[in-house]
């Protein structure tokens, strides 16, 4: 009993055994997507959202060669407006991200929380340590297949266009995931989500539809393309003073301050599905660079893959997951040596 209790005592136990209890009781409030299309009080716009739900999950499923399973089958109303709380943390003077390690997953750099109390007393305790914090909220999430995920009510209040966008890219987590590898698997997603939803919604002969789901993937490549100049300058600022943590924080804050003001004046005018008037109040530090990082690295190489397959996304998915898989230590390596090889 003794040995089977100790993992509770430690804190990733306690955190796992918290998860677990949520999970359950998310799962515990599912009710089969069908009998609430089906139920008089449910209203028409969310009745609408739900059949969109079944068929791009049916899209994801038939039409990209995901593993569905019975993922997103049935709907859980939550008695609250936020799902999740996801806390990211890094060093104020490297490029390195606080990360945590848990089973299957492996080390990842970042952390749910279902309790806001529980996410702010951490960010509080790491911020407290000197580190740069991100807090932000998650409409949906995925357990990798290992449960029947339900769509939740903090999903449906998306639009139509980002509702597409989520199951695909939840269902892309429960097709392949790898160990390890946080930003290549949410890069991949992201990429799998918006092509796919384009896809979905052009199988449907809703051309204008997929022509916003296009337009939102050329401005998420942009911003991508973005951060990544802004890490690579960042990376060589601080590789030039190696000794000097001032140096470097200095040198930080000049990046950041010409960051922003090119943020507004050379790429906002470039944004044709995100408002410019917000990129003055974009949060610059570490840790809000690393989480962005994380969902928009090798973004163009994804669609170098796609462009070398003819825009057939079922077989692009399949060459970039035996890529990933036949280079589980580097498969970003793996992707743009792909698609440094494609026409």
């Amino acid at each position: 009993m003794v040995l089977l209790l100790s993992p509770l005592l430690t804190p990733t136990g306690r955190y796992i055994a918290r998860a677990a209890w949520e999970e359950g009781r998310i799962l515990a409030r599912r009710r089969p997507i069908d009998s609430v299309i089906a139920d008089p009080a449910t209203p028409a716009s969310d009745r609408a959202k739900l059949v969109l739900v079944l068929e791009a999950r049916r899209f994801a499923a038939d039409g990209i060669g995901l593993r569905a399973k019975r993922s997103f089958t049935t709907f859980a109303a939550l008695p609250r407006d936020t799902l999740v709380l996801v806390l990211s943390a890094a060093y104020r003077d490297q490029l390195r991200a606080v990360t945590w390690w848990f089973p299957i997953v492996g080390r990842v750099p970042y952390k749910g929380f279902f309790d806001p109390g529980d996410a702010v007393r951490a960010e509080k305790d790491l911020a407290d340590q000197g580190f740069d914090t991100n807090l932000r909220q998650s409409a949906a999430f995925s357990t990798l297949g290992f449960f029947n995920d339900p769509l939740v009510s903090t999903t449906l209040r998306s639009d139509s266009l980002e509702l597409a966008n989520t199951v695909i890219h939840e269902l892309t987590h429960n097709t392949y995931y790898a160990a390890g590898q946080a930003p290549f698997n949410e890069s991949f997603a992201n990429f799998v989500g918006h092509r796919g939803a384009a896809a979905f919604f052009r199988s449907r002969r809703d051309d204008s539809a997929a022509r916003r789901v296009d337009q939102r993937w050329a401005d998420t490549k942009t911003l991508g393309r973005f951060w990544t100049g802004v890490y690579a300058a960042l990376d060589s600022a601080f590789r030039a003073n190696p000794t000097s943590r001032a140096a470097r924080l200095a040198a930080r804050d000049t990046i950041f301050a010409r960051t922003r003001e090119r943020l507004v004046t050379e790429v906002g005018p470039h944004l044709r599905t995100m408002r410019p008037a917000a990129l003055p109040n974009v949060r610059l530090d570490n840790a809000a660079l690393l989480a962005r990082r994380a969902y928009s690295t090798g973004l163009d190489d994804f669609d170098a893959v796609y462009d070398e397959q003819g825009g057939d996304l079922r077989r692009a998915v399949a060459q970039i997951i035996a890529l990933a898989k036949a280079n589980p230590h580097d498969p970003f390596g793996a992707l743009r040596r792909a698609s440094v090889r494609a026409p």
